[in-house]
């Protein structure tokens, strides 16, 4: 056992180790290191820990001192360099007139190497462009040739699950992807929907390869002929997440039924004719899933809701008395039909309650009773309805009422649509 720390360089995801040495380091911390290209700044992601001889490569570098603010503002200087390198060299890609596009550009620690990430369709020859870049910056120039996944992981973006590239995140490497995964997990096909960015098979069709290979040992095949708890019949369609087939019974062809795995027993696996297979008379169980037993609250209660509690305790909503015998029980919110209300509803009043403070008593008026109406009678045309003696001599004109609910008991008193007038 060797004990070691882990780093992680710029833009990198890979993990590599080197040896502390007498320094206990934490994770998060940031340190230089020697490494075959001379020192180089990293970042600390996993402490002093100990790891198999076999895990290490021969001869392990050390850890050449703790970061200091000096490291650190070389490295913020090295990044705007980058930027203006950039530029220079996209410049001189034109001037040049090769067919390539640069990528990203990496400085050294101590600024003596510069390296020119670029993709391109085939090979580019640009000793020219070396030496015209080795002229501008006066250091070791590096053209690298990358591919469309490198260039993905370097630049980084969303796939279409809407999170980061794997990638730029978490990959270490790039796992080989086939089209094969794409069938057995029976995906569409369509190259837009299982291509990355980068126009290459998405990498997360590796995740879950090695599960659908497990489901499909114990699944059987298309069109296997299986004996089901309602008889024998033939395998249309298999669910590998589910472990469910769709079975196509002798019996009844139509509808297909849907088993689980353990429900059937395969006869034959895969196409093929019925001649010599014995269907046995013992068939398989039913499959009975287990449920957890869910515990319902059930509330009864013969009281009413408002002696449940007290009333002070109640919500303000909530503070309705029930309404006395005889009386008329009135909704708390009344609907107006023309504009908004600035009244407010008042509660009625309890018997053996105390008034409120600085509340006086409402005097209750006495309901006028209702006057007779005219009998109704047929006029002509046009004729305006004439006033009409009551037994107290005074003329009463029939109340009109243009809609809405009449107000008052019978329309002997001043409203909308009626009146009194006298001869």
């Amino acid at each position: 056992m060797t004990e070691v720390i882990s780093v992680r360089f710029r833009g990198g995801c890979k993990n590599y180790y080197f040896a502390p040495g007498d320094r206990q380091i934490k994770m998060g911390d940031q340190v230089v290191v020697e490494t075959a290209q001379g020192p180089e700044f990293a970042t600390c992601t996993e402490g002093n820990h100990e790891v198999e001889d076999s895990a290490i490569v021969r001869p392990l570098s050390n850890v050449v001192r703790m970061a200091t603010e000096n490291d650190r503002h070389t490295v913020e200087y090295n990044r705007k360099r980058e930027s203006e390198a950039f530029d220079v060299c996209e410049k001189k890609i034109q001037d040049h007139g090769l067919d390539m596009k640069l990528v990203n550009v990496s400085f050294s620690f101590e600024g003596t190497k510069i390296i020119f990430y670029f993709t391109a369709d085939g090979r580019v020859d640009f000793r020219e462009l070396v030496r015209d870049l080795a002229g501008v910056f006066r250091a070791r120039i590096e053209l690298r040739q990358i591919g469309v996944r490198d260039e993905a992981k370097m630049i980084g973006g969303l796939g279409i699950c809407g999170r980061p590239f794997c990638c730029s995140q978490f990959l270490d490497s790039f796992l080989p992807v086939s089209i094969k995964m794409a069938k057995t997990q029976n995906l569409s096909l369509n190259p837009a929907k299982i291509s990355g960015t980068c126009g290459r098979l998405m990498c997360c069709l590796k995740y879950e390869q090695n599960a659908y290979e497990d489901a499909m040992k114990r699944m059987p095949k298309a069109e296997s002929f299986v004996q089901t708890p309602d008889g024998p019949g033939n395998v249309r369609s298999v669910n590998l997440l589910r472990e469910t087939v769709k079975v196509s019974l002798d019996s009844a062809p139509e509808p297909q039924k849907t088993y689980h795995n353990c429900e059937i027993r395969v006869l034959r696996n895969g196409k093929g004719s019925r001649e010599g297979i014995e269907i046995p008379r013992e068939r398989p169980e039913r499959y009975v899933e287990e449920r957890e037993e869910e515990d319902i609250l059930q509330f009864v209660s013969s009281e009413p809701l408002m002696s449940m509690g007290k009333l002070e305790d109640l919500p303000s909503r909530e503070r309705i008395t029930p309404p006395q015998d005889g009386e008329r029980r009135s909704s708390s919110r009344r609907r107006h039909r023309g504009g908004k209300s600035g009244s407010t509803v008042k509660k009625p009043a309890v018997q053996g309650a105390a008034p409120e403070k600085n509340q006086q008593p409402h005097p209750v008026k006495p309901k006028a009773p209702a006057k007779p109406q005219p009998p109704k009678g047929d006029r002509p045309a046009g004729e305006k309805p004439r006033a009409e003696k009551s037994e107290g001599g005074q003329a009463v004109r029939r109340p009109h009422h243009r809609g809405g609910r009449r107000r008052g008991g019978g329309g002997g008193g001043q409203g909308q649509g009626g009146g009194v007038s006298g001869e």
